[in-house]
């Protein structure tokens, strides 16, 4: 969720937000064992800057609430090409950079985790989470409506891929895989 507090054309910024879902062990056998990690958000901000006529650089820094206490920030940049004037192909590189709280509740085990899991003992620090690369078809259906055709592939590195949970029982190589509908609200204070 992204909402536009200032826009000139060339720079763009304002309030964002996540929701995450909770996760527990009926979700993955992988997970007995682990604490439950429960449902919530993210809240932030974000700056967008288009240095061309073809070229996005968005970074987004958001606080967790309820699910985790950490901070997570992503940089993204998004060549795009206009196919049609209602179809957009667009892709581009992706990083991830969190807190060690962020990084405790998604990666970490406790000694207790330990014993209950058989995974080892795991405490990780703040760090670059994940690189990666993403694109998108988008189709804009009306001036206010979008739908869009995702995917993303991340490689997780420092303290999520030196996670138990990951090296013993996860892969280092993630995917994601989507289609997502916007719409645009044209009002202005």
């Amino acid at each position: 969720i992204s909402i536009s507090l200032f826009d000139n054309g060339a720079v763009r910024g304002g309030l964002n937000g996540k929701f995450l879902f909770s996760r527990d062990a009926g979700d993955s056998d992988d997970l007995a064992g682990l604490d439950p990690v429960r449902w919530g958000g993210e809240a932030g901000g974000f700056a967008e800057f288009y240095p061309t006529d073809w070229l996005r650089v968005r970074g987004e820094v958001r606080h967790g609430i309820r699910t985790h206490d950490g901070v997570v920030a992503e940089l993204r940049a998004d060549a795009f090409h206009d196919v049609t004037p209602a179809i957009r192909i667009s892709g581009g590189p992706r990083l991830m950079v969190a807190s060690a709280d962020y990084f405790d509740t998604y990666y970490g085990v406790t000694p207790a985790e330990s014993i209950a899991s058989g995974l080892s003992e795991y405490d990780p620090d703040g760090g670059i989470g994940s690189v990666g690369v993403g694109g998108a078809i988008d189709w804009k259906t009306t001036d206010q409506f979008t739908t869009s055709l995702f995917g993303e592939y991340q490689r997780l590195v420092g303290p999520a891929a030196d996670s138990s949970l990951v090296q013993e029982r996860g892969s280092v190589n993630q995917f994601t895989f989507g289609v997502s509908a916007s719409y645009r609200f044209d009002f202005t204070m």
